[in-house]
């Protein structure tokens, strides 16, 4: 095992639907540290970035205009295999096919409206971590 980072974001649903402190309180209780949290609108230019993969599809302009419907909250957590683990505890993408139990099976909805976003790897998570939050902004306590 080794300790990773990984960046959440608690989507629009999840603000609006006031589930953020359940969801927060999931991934404390799995032993995962927070070395970051703010709430932050998204800009144009910073989902462009993160979404650049996708940037260019048809569906692009539904995704951005729904991570800029509310503040999102950005979230970095610590652990061992914290990535993979977070990923088990959100289940698959799609809410729909999501395990009762797991955060979009209980949470989510569908394709997009599923709760959070999670690093998919150590790497990307770092990546991630970095285009979030400034140096400062990080924790270790």
């Amino acid at each position: 095992m080794s300790t990773e980072r990984s960046l959440i974001l608690l989507k629009p649903d999840c603000v609006s639907k006031k589930h953020c402190g359940s969801v927060i309180d999931r991934y404390e209780q799995a032993g995962f540290a927070i070395r970051g949290i703010k709430m932050m609108r998204l800009s144009d230019e910073l989902l462009a970035e993160h979404y650049s993969h996708i940037a260019d599809k048809p569906f692009f302009p539904n995704i951005a205009e729904f991570m800029q419907s509310t503040p999102v909250i950005a979230i970095i957590l610590e652990g061992d295999d914290v990535v993979g683990k977070v990923r088990d505890m959100l289940g698959p993408t799609n809410s729909k096919e999501a395990e009762k139990g797991t955060i979009r099976g209980d949470l989510g909805e569908d394709m997009m409206i599923n709760i959070c976003h999670a690093s998919d790897s150590p790497e990307n998570g770092e990546i991630e971590v970095k285009r979030f939050f400034d140096e400062s902004e990080i924790f270790d306590y």
